[in-house]
């Protein structure tokens, strides 16, 4: 065989055995390898230790979670079931701890119709359970460090100005992307007035600017996203306001100040020429405050609203530097509401949307006027009963004024006929009453004193009263019946005739 071929065989024989000896050296690593990432896998335990660092959602393992040793303090909320009953906590030794019992344990408990806060003081450690209507894939929360991040405002807004604002919350320095979260927490923003004398807002209250929601609903872009967002128009005085953040969860409020901001005047204006020569369009004038807002990218969106109620919608797009305009149809006399949406950049390119405050104009009928050179026009007979007439107007205004009254005669023939009457009307009231309650007489013999004749008559007010009575219509036949009849009695009395025969 020749050298060359004893030489290849050699090396092919030596390459095979050093194929052959690494093989179960790798095969070796790979099941070390293996051995080892299924001792990590089962040495792991399954229930997450929660510590003093904030955790924005722990998955339950059954419900299930372990508190570290070294906690003095922890707040967790559990979400549940829309309505379901509180959740039962059981501790490590397996006693458990109900909503009714947290005054007694020194522990603070929340709950709501979706989810329990619940804060402890010193828990014990070790592994703890939740019990109650827990939600699938549900996770605890452990917060305590919760801040409000949003973008700054602009240093320079408008008054009138409808601006949009995000935010998001983070727990321990981390963005919360736990959906359930936002009905822990209520978000809102105020402006303050910093009271400096030489704006308008000088002593202004605190004002409620908006509220944040994530909802997907007006500016907000997608519901339960973790971006909450918040529209507001700034409907407020003008000045130097401190704009605050406020988060207001059921255990603790967090608040974040904002750098000052400066609130211009709304720096839109409106003026208006009116139809006077009667073309049959008034013209609407709009500008803006050329130091602040780019003129050239003004847009105009509005509505006209007639005194008949009718409504006119308009728009303005012309990409110009010049004042816009706009005509409105003259059709009647009346007041005329224009109410505007201006959108454009200010000089330093930020995008803004004005709510214009409502203008108003009227347009009324001209009043006739008296021309002394048309009465100088009319006839000479029309022109003295013009001159009469005028004459007397002025003698009128010019006439004082006498006070309305009665005559002092006619005011006393009043008084005196009253008193009269009511004279006459009480004693007619005391006869009804007096003379009517008089029992009737009895037939007694009559004893006649020789010295001294009975009178008849009786009093003076009685006899006044008879009369009175025989006036009053109707009563004449009984008064004259009763004169008859008491002769008769007179003669059956038995009174004897004490006069001397002739």
């Amino acid at each position: 065989m020749p050298l060359e071929n004893r030489t290849l065989i050699t090396r092919f024989v030596a390459l095979l055995c050093i194929v052959l000896l690494s093989v179960p050296h790798s095969y070796g690593q790979q099941r070390a390898g293996n051995a080892t990432d299924q001792q990590n896998t089962i040495d792991r335990s399954p229930l997450v230790e929660l510590g003093n660092d904030y955790y924005n959602g722990i998955k339950l393992l059954q419900n299930r979670f372990r508190i570290d040793y070294k906690v003095d303090e922890i707040t967790m909320i559990f979400f549940r079931k829309f309505g379901s009953t509180p959740v039962v906590l059981v501790r490590p030794d397996g006693s458990k701890i109900f909503q009714n019992m947290a005054d007694d344990l020194d522990i603070v408990w929340y709950d709501s119709q979706t989810y329990d806060m619940i804060k402890i003081k010193n828990p014990t450690p070790g592994p703890w359970q939740a019990v109650g209507q827990i939600l699938p894939d549900s996770r605890v929360m452990v917060v305590s460090d919760i801040q409000l991040e949003t973008n700054p405002l602009a240093p320079i807004i408008f008054s009138g100005e409808i601006i949009k604002q995000t935010a998001y919350l983070t727990n321990g320095g981390h963005a919360i992307d736990y959906n359930e979260f936002r009905d822990v927490v209520q978000l809102t923003m105020e402006f303050k007035s910093t009271n400096n004398p030489s704006y308008n807002n000088f002593g202004a209250q605190t004002e409620l600017i908006a509220t944040f929601q994530d909802d997907g609903k007006g500016m907000d872009e997608r519901p339960l996203d973790g971006t909450f967002t918040g529209q507001f128009n700034l409907r407020i005085a003008s000045g130097e306001w401190t704009p605050i953040f406020t988060i207001v969860t059921p255990m603790f409020t967090r608040q974040k100040v904002g750098e000052n901001i400066l609130l211009l005047d709304n720096p839109i204006s409106i003026d208006v020429e009116l139809d006077e020569e009667g073309d049959g369009f008034h013209l609407l004038k709009v500008d803006a405050d050329r130091k602040t807002v780019d003129m050239s990218s003004l847009l105009v969106d509005g509505k006209v609203r007639f005194l008949n109620g009718d409504v006119q919608n308009f728009s303005i797009t012309d990409i110009t530097d010049k004042i816009r305009t706009h005509e409105i149809v003259n059709f009647e006399y009346g007041v005329f509401r224009v109410k505007l949406t201006a959108y454009g950049n200010t000089v330093d390119g930020r995008d803004f949307i004005l709510d214009v405050p409502e203008y108003t104009f009227v347009f009324e009928e001209p009043l006739l006027e008296t021309n002394l050179e048309d009465l100088d026009a009319l006839p000479e007979d029309a022109q003295s009963a013009e001159a009469l007439a005028l004459q007397e107007l002025e003698k009128l205004k010019a006439a004082p004024v006498e006070e309305e009254g009665m005559p002092r005669s006619q005011l006393m023939a009043i008084v005196v006929g009253a008193n009269l009457f009511i004279v006459i009307f009480g004693g007619f009231i005391l006869w009804f009453f007096l003379g009517r309650g008089k029992a009737p007489k009895t037939k007694k013999p009559v004893e006649v004193d020789r010295a001294v004749p009975e009178t008849s008559g009786g009093s003076f007010m009685t006899e006044l009263l008879d009369k009175i009575k025989s006036l009053l219509p109707g009563n004449k036949g009984k008064s004259d019946g009763k004169k008859l009849k008491s002769a008769d009695d007179a003669t059956d009395s038995g009174i004897i005739e004490l006069s001397m025969p002739d």
